[in-house]
């Protein structure tokens, strides 16, 4: 069935949108802003009301790292599974977000805690897609020594996904870091091995690999600007897309 855009057609039917932590605390760097989060939710359900069906990973940074948990001398396996658990305290405040904007929402955690969400069952997250159901997907992979870039990739290759939507709060990737070098190149396009040579900051080297083995492309976006989630699902020129069109 075809996905009807306002102007168009909607490029994408199945997506995985990766939010980082980051993203969710705003200029505040820490904690969840809720002005930030109820304009991603927006932004969401005007998606969803396109037909396509969205799947979200968050990541847990603006409350807890595990990295630096374990670079400050805490066993790395106990500082992951906090991390994991940050993870969740994201994607329940995401889920309350898009419920108050109408959006049915299921929250799946891959370290099972019954009382408040789903445990991961894979046909059950497809079945909610089809239903028109927005899924996210909560506590990593469940393994420590796993980043949630590495759970994007996981999850879309599971379900199908056609890309993957790496919210950020950049524009895009540069051959240097924008802040500190003006001069910094954009990239538009970019090829899966480039990124794994040139150790670009798009994904981990086990996420990029899984989307380049699995064909997922990956498109890089500024997630500060309101309706960029529409443009890139619209298709778009925006941002930067790693593997081309697949």
């Amino acid at each position: 069935m075809e996905v009807i855009y306002l102007d168009g057609v909607a490029k994408y039917k199945r997506i995985i949108l990766k939010l980082s932590g980051e993203a969710l605390a705003g200029e505040k760097g820490f904690g969840i802003n809720q002005q930030v989060i109820s304009s991603i939710a927006r932004q969401i359900k005007e998606v969803k009301e396109l037909g396509v069906e969205i799947a979200i990973v968050v990541g847990g940074g603006n409350i807890w790292r595990g990295v630096a948990g374990s670079a400050s001398g805490m066993d790395r396996a106990t500082a992951d599974y906090m991390g994991m658990l940050a993870t969740v305290i994201n994607s329940l405040a995401l889920q309350d977000a898009l419920e108050s904007e109408g959006v049915d929402t299921r929250v799946q955690t891959a370290i099972e805690m019954r009382q408040i969400a789903e445990p991961y069952i894979r046909r059950r997250a497809i079945r909610h897609l089809e239903k028109g159901r927005v899924v996210i997907f909560a506590a990593g992979t469940g393994n420590p020594y796993f980043s949630t870039d590495t759970t994007a990739a996981l999850r879309a290759a599971e379900i199908e996904a056609e890309v993957i939507l790496m919210a950020k709060k950049v524009d895009g990737v540069y051959d240097d870091d924008p802040k500190t070098n003006p001069d910094a190149k954009r990239y538009s396009d970019l090829e899966y091995i480039d990124v794994l040579n040139q150790g670009l900051g798009v994904m981990d080297s086990t996420a990029t690999s899984l989307c380049m083995d699995n064909k997922i492309s990956i498109i890089v976006f500024n997630i500060t600007v309101e309706g960029n989630i529409m443009k890139v699902v619209k298709g778009e020129k925006i941002g930067t897309i790693v593997g081309g069109d697949n």
